[in-house]
């Protein structure tokens, strides 16, 4: 069976180049490992079949005829343990890729997710006025610690691993802010990891289903 990987046919241009379809995308890429979309819209993600395989209504999910899975994090590890190119083969280098994914999505993300949903969704409120500097506070401590691990290195842990793959996309939602631009040395790692070629290849797989399922583009077709 084809790998197959869930992904939302169209959201709206900020979501666009974010959803973490992407992550999956990537790893598969980077991995060599075809994949087909399973596209789903609002209403599948409410559909009880839909449900059955990502509990949560949420994209990505994944499977392969052997196994069934969700959540971005979880599939990139499980693709990793496939491919020398995410994973390095001894125990200590899988050990330490798996505690960066880890440390991406516990020690990281939140902090940034938490940034991106007040200048995102609660822009100009009240509240915001008082708590933003907090979050961006406890964002700035973050990347500081990760700014001083990485030094002079490429990569985290002197190779591409899955690691670097999942801490770039959180990296990445930093960008607009001008947040990681105050941190040369981390804005320079994820240029350098969102060049690589398996990169561009999976924003460009996941940008043109958004062109050709657009309402501008449905609408198109349907005339």
């Amino acid at each position: 069976m084809t790998i197959e990987v869930s992904a939302f046919r169209w959201v709206p241009p900020f979501a666009q180049g974010f959803v973490r379809d992407l992550r999956v995308r990537w790893a598969l890429e980077e991995a060599g490992l075809p994949y087909r979309e399973a596209l789903i819209g609002l209403r599948d993600r409410e559909s009880a079949e839909y449900r059955a395989w990502q509990p949560f209504g949420q994209v990505p999910a994944y499977r392969d005829g052997t196994v069934e899975m969700f959540e971005s994090g979880a599939i990139v590890l499980h693709i990793a343990d496939q491919s020398e190119a995410l994973c390095p083969r001894d125990p200590a280098g899988r050990a330490r890729m798996t505690t960066w994914v880890i440390a991406a999505l516990n020690s990281v993300e939140p902090h940034v997710a938490s940034l991106a949903a007040i200048d995102t969704f609660h822009r100009g409120e009240a509240w915001t006025t008082e708590r933003r500097p907090q979050v961006e506070e406890a964002v700035c401590g973050r990347l500081t610690a990760l700014a001083a691990w990485l030094g002079d290195r490429d990569h985290l842990e002197g190779r591409f691993t899955a690691g670097d793959l999942i801490m770039t996309t959180v990296l990445r939602e930093l960008v607009a802010s001008g947040i990681l631009s105050r941190f040369p040395t981390l804005d320079a790692y994820r240029a350098r990891c969102e060049a690589r070629p398996a990169f561009v290849r999976a924003m460009a797989a996941q940008m043109e289903t958004f062109r050709a399922h657009a309402p501008a583009a449905r609408t198109k077709a349907s005339d």
